[in-house]
């Protein structure tokens, strides 16, 4: 996972799209094309469980876009390890607002 924030701090989209498991891999991220183009401020792991060869990790990101306020992005990802790596397949939201 925190190979994962580094990657999109440092606009990596390569090492992104090569951790990202390949039955949910988008075709490209567009790290550049984001504008304002976010400054990421830290990362916390509020949790993490893994069993066999899944994980999910909890955790929240803090950016700020331009010179906006700062923000605060929570997800819960799902990992799976496949030939002893580890690979992100998706994620949801425990923030977002239930309809």
């Amino acid at each position: 996972m925190r190979s994962r924030y580094s990657a999109y701090v440092l606009k990596r989209e390569d090492y992104l799209l090569a951790t990202w498991h390949a039955s949910t891999r988008p075709t490209t991220l567009k790290l550049g094309a984001q504008q304002p183009a976010p400054t990421w401020l830290g990362l916390t792991v509020k949790r993490h469980e893994s069993q066999d060869d899944h994980a999910v990790v909890e955790f929240v990101a803090r950016l700020r876009y331009g010179g906006g306020k700062a923000q605060r992005m929570h997800e819960i990802s799902h990992f799976v390890r496949e030939a002893g790596r580890w690979y992100y397949v998706d994620g949801s939201f425990p923030d977002a607002a239930a309809p």
